[in-house]
């Protein structure tokens, strides 16, 4: 073992400016640990169907206004690079889908339900309970940690998009602000969303598709980086001192 690399690593890290951001990911990554009953169960019970005595269905309002909010971030992240709207046709369709199963039709609960519904269970606990559009919603642990990583990411997204509209003019390429602390902001607040959604509300579709997604997203980073760094000489410079997402 190297010692004197793995000191170089420590000391680098370190020194990093984004260490506070990094420790608090890390600790914000760390939180389910010291909740795993709780997250087990949630997840036991979205993916058992056993939830379905809690669930909207019909809501077809609730759906048509959840997907036009969350698409609509979909139009900040074309300010960076042109616009290829068949690169967004996947997230999309998970959101529609997500929201159509979460308020409209929840067909893959229902389907589990029928094979694995166990009447009494112990669902989990509230711990946020509020009220929108006559209807009472209730979210649990594992639920409202997945609300915050959205939370996080679409603010990680907005103020990704007014960066790069207030700079835009002044700079051929924005590097400051956010940029100065992650490379892709916007892609790293899509995967906070999408990471989000598959943990407050875990179906056989978020198991499947949100693993694609955020591949997805890093590979786009990765894609628009060797577009950069053809286009834009001291983007090599800017990537060697700004970390990927965090």
């Amino acid at each position: 073992m190297n010692w004197r690399k793995i000191y170089e690593k420590l000391t680098e890290i370190t020194d990093h400016k984004n260490l506070p951001l990094r420790i608090f990911f890390v600790v914000l990554i760390s939180l389910p640990l010291f909740h795993f009953s709780d997250f087990y169960q949630h997840f036991y019970v979205y993916l058992t169907g056993n939830v379905i005595t809690r669930i909207f269905t019909q809501q077809w309002r609730l759906v048509l206004i959840s997907v036009l909010l969350f698409t609509a971030f979909l139009i900040p992240l074309s300010f960076r690079r042109k616009v290829n709207w068949a690169e967004y046709g996947l997230v999309t369709a998970f959101f529609v889908s997500f929201f159509v199963e979460m308020y409209g039709f929840p067909l893959t609960i229902l389907l589990a339900s029928k094979y694995f519904f166990t009447p009494g269970i112990n669902l989990p606990e509230h711990v946020i309970k509020f009220r929108i559009f006559n209807l009472d919603f209730g979210m649990d642990l594992a639920m409202s940690y997945g609300a915050f990583l959205i939370i996080i990411g679409a603010f990680l997204i907005i103020v990704g998009w007014i960066t790069i509209y207030r700079k835009m003019k002044k700079e051929d390429f924005v590097m400051s602000g956010v940029y100065s602390f992650s490379r892709h902001p916007q892609y790293f607040g899509f995967i906070l969303i999408i990471a989000g959604w598959f943990i407050g509300w875990p179906t056989i579709l978020t198991v499947i598709m949100a693993p694609i997604l955020i591949y997805k997203y890093i590979a786009l980073s990765k894609k628009e980086e060797k577009e950069l760094l053809k286009k834009i000489p001291e983007y090599q410079e800017y990537k060697a001192k700004t970390p990927f997402f965090i």
